[in-house]
C-alpha cells in the first residue's frame, strides 16, 4: 500500500471525484465515477459510492491500494 498527502490549501473541502484525480489515482472524471460506483473506494475506512462526498482536513480515503490523507 502506498500513502500520499493531498493538500487542499484554503479550501474547506474537496469532492471525492476531484480528490481521486488530484492524487493521480484516475485521470478522468469518468474513471473516478466508475471506480467510486463499483465500491472500490473507502472514506475513513468505510465504503463510499458517492463521488460528490466532501472530504475535509483530517479525513482519508483509499482506492487502488493507495491511502490518501487530506491536509490543509
Amino acid at each position: 500500500m502506498t500513502e500520499k498527502q493531498l493538500q487542499i490549501g484554503t479550501s474547506e473541502f474537496i469532492r471525492l471525484g476531484d480528490a481521486l484525480k488530484a492524487a493521480d489515482i484516475v485521470s478522468t472524471g469518468g474513471q473516478a465515477k466508475m471506480l467510486v460506483q463499483s465500491g472500490q473506494v473507502y472514506v475513513d475506512g468505510k465504503p463510499c459510492t458517492q463521488r460528490g462526498t466532501k472530504l475535509r482536513c483530517g479525513q482519508s480515503f483509499m482506492a487502488m491500494s493507495v491511502l490518501v490523507k487530506i491536509s490543509a
